[in-house]
């Protein structure tokens, strides 16, 4: 595993986090940072260990869904199909809707992410799988899945994966934006499975978010290291902490980088000076909460036809399959 950012390499990915920056530390009125920006290497290492803790049921539900349920999703799909994964991470889940479709027939599998240590664990999670073969694309959601779709072969059927429910990390508007655009470059017959983490007590949910081990808090914070390193900042962990908050009337859980005193950072390769007073924070994330039914209405808003859903009631959570109109 390599210890450089996803950027790296990347030099418009680093002039956009830098202008990403500056919009959201730079101005009056709350600050923030896009939640995209948690997941550098380190972070998605964070967030893998984060799925295994018992606070966490989200990934735990995800995949006990997708295993139980894989081969009947298969079984629903006209061959040849070719999968692709957005925001894959190390692709663990993915598995059993590999093996179930390969038993068909060969499979090809795009694994889409902005992390090259995290393709790199998929690549050695499912690269032994028998009649599938990992074709890993390092890039952004949609920028990955305009490559895939441009080398398929006429005949053959995307089967796009998104699950974890990181759809819950788009504002509403913005995930049936995000929605449409993934519809625009699918073709009718093209098949989506969407994970949505659903309403729960606020207690288990904040639990899920503010761990006892402080392996979330972590997560956070890395964010404030990936400036240090990347953006030649001088933010001082040690005067912050994470705390988590739950939104009743949004239902969502809001993650924010809270500073402990007043104090001030800089930022020298943006020329910028970040002034905070004691209590405020930076709002890192926002994982929305989803009604069993709300996945389907803001599918068929973006011409996709449900197919099926599945629940896990240990820890509720759902997974949809669309087909693309």
């Amino acid at each position: 595993m390599r210890s450089a950012s996803a950027t790296n390499g990347h030099p418009e990915l680093l002039d956009e986090f830098a202008a990403d920056v500056r919009a959201g530390l730079g101005g009056p009125g709350q600050k923030t940072l896009p939640s995209r920006y948690l997941y550098d290497d380190l972070g998605s290492a964070l967030f893998e260990a984060i799925s295994f803790l018992p606070e966490y049921g989200l990934t735990r539900a995800d995949e006990r869904i997708v295993r139980a349920h894989a081969r009947e999703m298969a079984a629903m799909l006209r061959p040849p199909v070719v999968v692709a994964e957005l925001g894959s991470g190390s692709g663990r889940k993915t598995r059993w809707i590999l093996e179930a479709l390969a038993r068909l027939k060969p499979t090809v599998y795009y694994p889409i992410d902005i992390s090259s240590a995290a393709l790199q664990r998929c690549a050695v999670e499912l690269g032994g799988l028998a009649s599938v073969r990992v074709e890993p694309i390092e890039d952004d959601y949609l920028g990955g899945l305009t490559t895939v779709t441009s080398q398929r072969k006429t005949n053959e059927r995307l089967f796009l994966l998104f699950l974890g429910s990181t759809i819950g990390n788009f504002e509403r508007d913005k995930a049936q934006e995000f929605l449409g655009e993934i519809r625009a470059r699918l073709l009718p017959g093209d098949a989506f499975l969407l994970g949505t983490d659903l309403v729960k007590p606020p207690a288990a949910l904040l639990a899920a978010y503010d761990d006892p081990l402080g392996v979330t808090a972590a997560f956070n914070l890395n964010l404030l290291r990936r400036l240090n390193r990347e953006l030649d900042a001088d933010f001082d962990l040690a005067l912050f902490e994470h705390e988590a908050r739950w939104d009743a009337a949004e239902k969502r859980v809001d993650m924010h980088i809270v500073a402990r005193r007043a104090h001030k950072a800089r930022i020298k390769a943006l020329d910028l000076v970040v002034l905070f007073r004691a209590g405020e924070s930076i709002w890192t994330e926002s994982s929305y909460k989803y009604e069993a039914d709300e996945p389907i209405r803001i599918a068929r808003r973006a011409k996709f036809e449900p197919a099926g859903q599945w629940r896990d009631l240990e820890w509720p959570f759902a997974e949809s399959l669309f087909i693309a109109r």
